[in-house]
């Protein structure tokens, strides 16, 4: 899966799985660049990591609630990569909170950060692809909360099934154009956002005894389906999401 001589944004490639698809991207052969919201360290230390692959690697800020913000990003990684060849659109937000306590605010900050701004950013993107007439890579982060509920995350996972759908719509669309979309839904997986949950002695030994596979995902778990649609193996999937979880969700 050979990705040489193509260009790459990753929105939210910093830390986390989207340091991991940074990498991979990389290791595959894509110059990258790599957006971040509030850890500017951490995006640079992945960009420094990408260039010791000796690939090209550029950050930029980008606010996923914020559509002018995406925009002019789009704008900057075009113009630096001198195109777009691949979008991972991997960045949001997720907050908890019980339903019946769910504030309006928070519930519209989650959906323009999960829905609207990939939205935003694929939409943009998506029209570079099409003025140049090469075809395209879309891809994005979505989870298994899309299809399986779990407590205290409602506004999140809505958004996540929309992105789903947003994503098979984008798919068909586009498909005449060569530019496929696609989406990765990880399981539990294992991040420093994450890592509070897991080791919780009363939530990780549940969430772990769901898993077939017996352990939690790693964010290069995640990465290596990324590398694989954003290749020329996927030249004919779209529309498709690939489940990365363990075999969690054949329960």
């Amino acid at each position: 899966m050979e990705l040489f001589g193509s260009r790459a944004l990753v929105a939210g490639g910093g830390r986390g799985i989207g340091r991991a698809i940074s990498l991979a991207l990389a290791e595959a052969g894509a110059d990258t660049v790599i957006t971040y919201r509030g850890d500017e360290a951490a995006a640079n230390e992945t960009a420094t990591a990408v260039r010791a692959t000796g690939r090209a690697a550029h950050v930029r800020y980008a606010e996923m609630t914020d559509p002018d913000s995406l925009l002019t990003c789009v704008e900057d990684a075009n113009t630096t990569l001198g195109g777009i060849d691949i979008l991972v659109c991997n960045a949001g937000l997720n907050r908890r909170t019980p339903f019946l306590d769910l504030p309006l605010a928070e519930w519209d900050e989650v959906h323009n950060a999960d829905l609207r701004g990939p939205f935003v950013m694929a939409q943009a993107v998506a029209r570079k692809m099409a003025e140049r007439g090469e075809g395209g890579r879309i891809i994005f982060t979505t989870s298994i909360s899309a299809d399986y509920a779990f407590p205290n995350i409602a506004a999140y996972q809505s958004a996540k099934a929309g992105l789903r759908m947003l994503m098979r719509g984008m798919a068909f669309e586009l498909a005449p154009l060569g530019i496929t979309v696609n989406a990765v839904a990880p399981g539990t997986t294992e991040t420093d956002l994450t890592r509070g949950t897991i080791e919780n002695p009363a939530v990780g030994p549940v969430r772990l005894g769901k898993i077939p596979m017996k352990r939690f995902g790693q964010p290069a778990d995640i990465a290596g389906a990324i590398v694989y649609l954003a290749s020329a193996g996927a030249a004919w999937t779209t529309g498709c999401t690939i489940t990365v979880d363990g075999g969690q969700t054949t329960q």
